[in-house]
């Protein structure tokens, strides 16, 4: 099976490795390849010949008519290029809870994204992943302030990048669903608390306070928005954050 992969940063190359490991021919690409999904170029000579492509591209900036222009636009390039290849699969990532957190504007992307896979001409899957482990000190940072983290007690139900490539390998090997999968962690644990076993795990000495009001992606989140969707039927990986915390370091 010949797969191309849009993206090869923390998803996109291990995802590589994993299906080369399996036997089957990757190319992960990106600019410095020549490839700019916002513009179509190079896109329609990458896609020749695929049996799948994998959309894990990004948007260089998340202020709200950029991401959602990336987006849009990425999408639309990729789809039609592939429908006059002849591509058979096309699986992106997208965010467990985008539809509950349309505040925001990276999730009213995200979903412009999902909305132009699912009109296009190519069999489909939308992989929804909660937030990923290794994006917590991020998280940290970002609300941060005079050696104060400021963080939401409003759960996530993050899961091990690790889980993500072996499920999304799964899905790029098999049959387009035409639909949304969920993926998520094993455990749904406040943002407050998942920051401070970060730090007890890296001996950062910040002070981790709660605040309902801290902000994700410009939203405002209540216990429900990122964990798996009940009755969903999401895959639930293994790794829990204190193991992944201990095979990290």
């Amino acid at each position: 099976m010949k797969v191309v992969i849009f993206g090869a940063g923390l998803i996109g190359s291990q995802l590589a490795a994993r299906l080369g490991e399996q036997g089957h021919q990757v190319d992960a690409l990106g600019r410095e390849d020549g490839i700019d999904t916002t513009t179509g170029k190079g896109v329609a000579d990458a896609v020749k010949g695929a049996d799948v492509v994998v959309d894990l591209t990004n948007s260089p900036s998340w202020a709200d008519d950029d991401v959602l222009a990336f987006f849009r636009d990425s999408t639309a390039h990729l789809v039609a290029a592939e429908e006059r290849a002849g591509v058979g699969h096309h699986v992106i990532l997208s965010i467990v809870g985008a539809d509950r957190l349309t505040e925001s504007g990276y999730m009213r992307a995200k979903l412009a994204q999902e909305a132009g896979v699912a009109a296009g001409g190519v069999p489909f899957t939308i992989v929804r992943s909660t937030q990923f482990f290794e994006f917590i000190a991020g998280i940290a940072d970002a609300g941060t302030e005079d050696g104060t983290v400021r963080a939401t007690p409003a759960t996530l139900q993050p899961i091990a990048s690790r889980d993500v490539v072996t499920h999304l390998a799964e899905v790029v090997t098999g049959a387009p669903v035409n639909g949304t999968l969920e993926i998520a962690g094993p455990e749904a644990l406040g943002i407050d608390e998942l920051i401070r076993r970060e730090f007890r795990a890296t001996g950062d000495t910040r002070t981790v306070v709660p605040d309902p009001q801290a902000g994700y992606f410009g939203a405002v989140l209540d216990d429900a928005a990122l964990v798996a969707t009940p009755g969903a039927g999401a895959w639930i990986a293994p790794t829990t954050l204190d193991e992944w915390l201990r095979d990290r370091d």
